[in-house]
């Protein structure tokens, strides 16, 4: 249906982008909404198409476009997708349209305004994952923060400006450090092509210069340890839809840059430091996960458990170094499991996170308190509420058949291969994370009723029902059946393992 000729990934770039345009020169409330929600839907129909059409046989550029944008300096409108970026494409369509359709009825100022800042955030965000020119990429990059610093600044909370003024200095400043890398990789490669970036051999001492540059930027995004002190502020701060669209979306596109500029480009530096980012995520996962413990902000305690939880995806990235068969070569199926399993993370935690968030948002609309002491007993006056934030909660906590599940099995299990210790702290760690999350289970949702405010409490309407439940069928179908993720990535994940295991330094 789509060929290679019909600008599909343009489609799903400029229609929310125009569209958000759209939805503000509106105006009215009314309009608003139903424009908004009709724009998401037919995005996220639109990319259906990438998985239908999606050739899982090859590692090549699919749905490719190419257009000469600013050819003084050699910059081309650059687009195409692999197994790494179309399923994020998805996941960020997806998302999208839950995202319209929570904000509904709760947001009531400035409604168009609300609902045209995520449009046009999706638009920016699939330009991210479908640019294939560097500075394309940048561009994509650095504009997808203008609508969420608004979004924070003007439905946050109380200390929204300090949250977004935290947000848009660390994700900057992170940004700053990759230009420069980029500006060096398109001096050495006469042009601004990704793949030709790919292609460059580059000497060690340059490439570890490199990593270290993309990593500032990529661990800020994820967040890695130690900078991941903006994420737990911005989410408090950010209204439901904003922390939603930031778990779910934004976090990964850290994890993507690593497979996408940093393995393929400082192959050999990727090797040499892997022990650095193994550390990091092991930190992350074990630190972090205590950090949750204590929190008494629900949105808050969530906020930390991402952190934790893309600990796995980074770990399951650079464990793959670790990987070797018999003959002291890379081990391609015991690393391709290891980035998978980092993928496969990365996915299932935009749909755990966003639920968990969400979630909290039916709460916080009903009783104005994010606050774990302020509830109890909301199983009884919220019995299908509870159904499903005890499922998302399982799945956070990694429950066998849910999607949670999937990727640290699989991250750990590869881990074995590479060192029986790291996997033996990672899998021990899952613990803390089932601690954690039930801990607030048990506080907020059993029990007898706390108090008046929970025995006022109405459960969740068709609305939400329509939101959770799409949530829920997408986390149990992916924890039963997993392929549909597994076989789109896995011709990418080898070509970029054969690419590494090829490169040399100079």
């Amino acid at each position: 249906m789509f060929g290679e000729s019909f600008p599909l990934l343009s489609l799903l770039i400029w229609l929310p982008i125009l569209g958000g345009i759209w939805v503000i020169i509106a105006g009215t409330n009314d309009q608003a909404r139903p424009i908004a929600l009709i724009i998401s839907l037919v995005t996220f129909l639109l990319s259906l198409p990438l998985y239908l059409e999606f050739d899982i046989t090859t590692a090549t550029m699919q749905f490719s476009e190419q257009f000469s944008w600013i050819p003084t300096f050699g910059i081309y409108y650059h687009l195409g997708i692999d197994g790494f970026s179309m399923p994020l494409i998805l996941l960020t369509t997806f998302m999208t349209v839950l995202v319209i359709i929570a904000g509904w009825e709760v947001i009531q100022y400035k409604v168009a305004q609300y609902m045209a800042a995520f449009l046009i955030m999706e638009g920016l965000m699939v330009g991210v994952f479908s640019a294939l020119d560097a500075m394309l990429f940048y561009v994509f990059w650095e504009a997808m923060l203008v609508p969420m610093f608004i979004i924070i600044g003007v439905w946050g909370g109380s200390r929204r400006i300090y949250a977004t003024m935290k947000f848009f200095l660390y994700t900057f400043l992170g940004s700053v450090l990759m230009l420069i890398s980029l500006l060096y990789l398109h001096y050495q490669a006469q042009s601004f092509a990704i793949l030709d970036f790919h292609a460059l051999r580059i000497p060690m001492t340059a490439q570890i210069l490199i990593f270290l540059s993309f990593l500032v930027a990529f661990a800020v995004k994820v967040p890695m340890w130690p900078v991941h002190t903006w994420l737990p502020d911005a989410h408090v701060e950010a209204p439901t839809g904003g922390s939603v669209i930031l778990a779910a979306i934004m976090l990964k596109m850290g994890g993507y840059g690593f497979l996408r500029f940093s393995l393929p480009i400082t192959p050999d530096a990727s090797r040499e430091l892997d022990w650095l980012i193994i550390g990091l995520s092991l930190i992350a996962i074990l630190y972090i996960a205590f950090v949750a413990i204590v929190q008494q902000d629900m949105k808050k305690l969530i906020a930390y458990s991402s952190i934790s939880h893309m600990g796995f995806a980074t770990l399951g990235f650079f464990i793959a170094f670790r990987i070797f068969d018999h003959t002291g070569s890379m081990d391609m199926n015991g690393g391709a499991m290891a980035i998978e399993g980092g993928m496969v993370q990365m996915i299932s935690h935009g749909f755990i996170s966003g639920a968990l968030f969400l979630c909290v948002g039916v709460l916080y609309d009903r009783l104005h308190s994010r606050q774990i002491a302020d509830y109890g007993g909301v199983v009884n006056t919220m019995p299908r509420f509870a159904m499903y934030a005890v499922l998302f909660a399982m799945a956070n906590s990694g429950l066998p058949a849910t999607s949670g599940f999937v990727g640290e099995f699989l991250v750990i299990i590869s881990s074995f291969k590479a060192s029986f210790w790291i996997a033996f702290f990672a899998a021990t760690i899952l613990i803390l994370g089932a601690a954690y999350t039930l801990w607030m289970v048990k506080r907020v949702i059993f029990g007898s009723v706390a108090n008046e405010g929970v025995a006022a409490l109405k459960d969740i309407n068709l609305r939400e029902t329509v939101v959770l439940a799409s949530l829920a069928v997408a986390v149990l179908f992916f924890g039963l059946y997993p392929a549909p993720m597994l076989d789109v990535m896995h011709q990418s994940v080898q070509n970029l393992l054969q690419h590494i295991a090829q490169s040399k330094v100079l």
